[in-house]
């Protein structure tokens, strides 16, 4: 939803004592689900498909075993992120998994690089929508719904046949809970929905997806990755491969790899008092030295929990290091947060 299988507009999520907290609930320890229109799909085919992508992003597309897909950057000649996206091979094609937000930027930007290449790339939002299911019953309620699925690695996934409708299954790869995306075509997304709700599935909403996303650490495109950060200091190794040849912006991410780090990295904070505004600074000595991006209440049986994402300078991004802003005190914190997943601490 990244991203990872948990997308969508940003939100400042708070607990509350209606739906939100029963749906958050539903993915730490059942199932929930939820719409993934948000989300766009693009195909790439043409003979000179795989060659070309492979040059565009930071991940590796050439090598890309068919029915697996890899997240990646697109970036600029300086290095900047202009957008994140899943690159899956389809054999015959690459299909592109981003956010609708982005869709028409990487769309121009595609449309640009393709000059003599055998490339021919089209929006199929109107043939192609997902619906998303994640928790720990997630399997369980598959196989109630009538999907017979084998066991699917991150970013892998099956082409089938249910109820006579053809629905993709991919595993998604939000490493804090197991979650599928289902992709097929709008007309059919309601019947299949109701299928999963019947088999014990919670409908979620966004808010709930998104106090999920931060409890996971998961950046957003937009919000926490913006086109000024580079691809170190979002902590999102997974997203680049270093020895894969070049693409553009190459030269900036090898030369920070071989130089030394970037100054600042990509975090989380608990957090004490008030949760802080979106784009709080973080200073010591009347210096800036970290961000706030994203934050969240999270409800518990115990009591909710705030938490923050955001950025800090490296050379003090210490675990349990606190800090002072205004009335709230944070504190750097690994991620994902720890024993939000545990279900024994639910």
């Amino acid at each position: 939803m990244t991203s990872t299988a948990i997308h969508g507009n940003p939100v400042t999520p708070a607990a509350d004592s209606g739906n939100v907290r029963a749906e958050f609930d539903a993915l730490l320890s059942g199932c929930g689900v939820y719409d993934l229109s948000s989300r766009a799909k693009i195909t790439l085919t043409g003979s000179d498909r795989v060659r070309w992508l492979n040059g565009m992003v930071t991940n590796n597309i050439r090598d890309l075993a068919a029915g697996h897909g890899v997240y990646a950057f697109l970036l600029n000649p300086q290095g900047h992120i202009l957008g994140d996206l899943f690159a899956y091979n389809r054999g015959d094609s690459v299909m592109v998994d981003t956010d609708q937000s982005q869709s028409q930027k990487l769309l121009a930007t595609f449309d640009h690089y393709i000059i003599m290449d055998d490339v021919e790339v089209a929006d199929i939002n109107e043939k192609l929508t997902a619906i998303g299911i994640a928790g720990p019953k997630g399997r369980e309620v598959l196989r109630a719904a009538g999907f017979d699925i084998s066991e699917l690695e991150p970013l892998q996934f099956l082409d089938l046949t249910w109820q006579n409708v053809a629905v993709t299954t991919v595993r998604a790869d939000n490493p804090s809970v197991e979650s599928y995306e289902l992709w097929l075509s709008p007309d059919q997304a309601g019947i299949l929905r109701d299928a999963l709700t019947k088999a014990g599935a919670t409908a979620v909403g966004m808010p709930a997806l998104e106090l999920l996303r931060i409890a996971a650490g998961i950046p957003r495109y937009g919000q926490d990755i913006r086109e000024r950060d580079l691809p170190q200091e979002t902590e999102q190794q997974r997203a680049v491969h270093f020895s894969k040849g070049c693409y553009i912006g190459q030269e900036i991410v090898e030369r920070i790899r071989s130089r030394g780090n970037v100054h600042r990295k990509f975090t989380g904070f608990e957090v004490q008092g008030p949760l802080p505004a979106l784009g709080t600074k973080i200073q010591v000595d009347a210096r800036d030295i970290g961000e706030i991006t994203s934050v969240a209440s999270l409800p518990f049986a115990a009591g909710e929990r705030a938490v923050a994402l955001g950025y800090i300078r490296r050379e003090i991004a210490i675990p349990g290091r606190q800090f002072q802003v205004g009335s709230t005190q944070l504190s750097i914190a690994s991620l994902p947060f720890s024993e939000i997943f545990q279900r024994e601490n639910l």
